[in-house]
């Protein structure tokens, strides 16, 4: 059944040879395999990431692919070393790109493609 399946995001990238360069050499993601411009990026816990060729663009709207990490501040600023910009969307508190008053604390970036993706605490936040 699904809930014993390991999910997999997928992504549209509309240059593959740009979004290669983002998932490898900026995200460090681990490029399992490639087939036709299909790049499979595999995770430690058996989950994949799909980065396909597309014509079509994202929406920008939403977050297309997170990653649940245990130290947030850690990561983003690896991130941030590497390369990537975060994004604050208007509303919510953020300290250091991080938003502190959801249930736990999260941080967005786009990657080369315009897709929304996003780091998040693996436990929530203290009151």
């Amino acid at each position: 059944m699904l809930h014993d399946a390991h999910p997999f995001a997928k992504l549209p990238a509309q240059d593959v040879e740009r979004a290669r360069h983002f998932y490898v050499d900026v995200l460090g993601l681990h490029l399992a395999s490639e087939r036709a411009g299909h790049m499979y990026f595999e995770h430690a816990d058996g989950s994949v990431v799909l980065v396909f060729p597309s014509s079509g663009k994202p929406s920008g709207d939403h977050d297309q692919c997170g990653w649940m990490v245990d130290d947030i501040d850690a990561e983003v600023a690896d991130l941030r070393r590497r390369g990537v910009v975060f994004v604050e969307f208007p509303g919510p508190k953020y300290v250091n790109g991080i938003r502190e008053d959801g249930y736990y604390r999260s941080a967005w970036f786009r990657d080369t493609e315009g897709n929304i993706l996003n780091v998040r605490s693996k436990t929530p936040r203290q009151p």
